[in-house]
């Protein structure tokens, strides 16, 4: 099944900075309710059950993909917001393909499913070689899996609960704007949390695209970023990174090591591996 593990939605294998991407923050992009009742009552069923069976699981809320616009140099991302226990009551759900509609068109296919975006990083330390993280048992999605270090933008970092401002109505170009450098802000401390490395030993964040899981239909944004350090100096950070107790082990390979591992990654990234080396077949030498 490798070659049906993803579905790239967007490739910028030049790798696009924070002023490229722009962000169209609307209700527009929420999720539309499924028509099928019974459907749509298991979403909150689901989540109460799990709830049950982990006191630690938190609800927060998320950006949801609704698609893309502009191609080569400038892109802009459309974001709903949608959260957790939306997305474990339908992407997540046993019968999530029930939740899909027949389409091409990626937004109307997956229209009734929350999709939060999550993020994911392809870091290179000195050296050419690149951190890749094993799952810890205990989370719950891909215990055990290979991923890249990343995780989710967070609305409520940047003020945002709900599409409703308190003064009113929001600052659309104001909350846009918050909203596409918290893509770049939260990469940035994914990869601080989980690894350990000061964010002074990254580059500028480069976003070179947005992968999709083909199981439940998970998106994911990746980006691609220099670590100053040699791997000796990552791996002994890692042992009291903040966020440590996610993963179990941290490997610093390299892109034929990580060929081998590939299979071992969720869809979403091995789509973020196919990117990487999209970028690396442009000839992109980022500095």
């Amino acid at each position: 099944m490798m070659e049906n593990a993803f579905k790239l939605l967007i490739s910028c294998p030049h790798g696009l900075s924070s002023s490229q991407v722009s962000v169209n923050f609307d209700e527009s992009y929420d999720r539309v309710p499924h028509p099928d009742t019974d459907l749509e009552i298991s979403v909150s069923e689901i989540w109460d059950k799990r709830v049950q069976q982990s006191s630690s699981l938190f609800n927060g809320k998320k950006f949801r993909y609704g698609g893309h616009d502009g191609v080569g140099p400038n892109v802009c991302l459309h974001l709903g917001l949608t959260d957790y226990s939306t997305f474990v009551g339908t992407n997540l759900n046993p019968l999530w393909e029930r939740f899909l509609v027949s389409s091409e068109d990626d937004c109307k296919q997956c229209q009734h499913t929350s999709s939060p975006l999550g993020n994911g990083a392809i870091v290179e330390t000195v050296g050419n070689k690149i951190l890749v993280l094993q799952r810890s048992n205990n989370v719950g999605e891909f215990p055990g899996y290979l991923v890249f270090p990343g995780g989710h933008p967070e609305p409520e970092e940047v003020g945002i609960t709900s599409h409703k401002y308190e003064n009113g109505l929001q600052n659309s170009e104001s909350s846009n704007s918050k909203v596409s450098q918290e893509m770049f802000d939260s990469i940035v401390r994914e990869v601080v949390e989980e690894i350990g490395v000061p964010a002074a030993t990254l580059s500028e964040p480069l976003m070179i695209g947005i992968s999709r899981r083909v199981l439940n239909v998970r998106p994911a944004a990746f980006f691609f970023m220099k670590c100053n350090l040699q791997s000796a100096q990552v791996q002994q950070l890692y042992s009291s990174a903040q966020d440590g107790y996610e993963s179990t082990k941290l490997y610093i390979i390299h892109l034929g090591e990580l060929e081998n591992m590939a299979s071992k990654m969720p869809g979403c990234h091995r789509g973020g591996f196919a990117l990487y080396k999209l970028m690396l077949e442009a000839g992109n030498n980022i500095k």
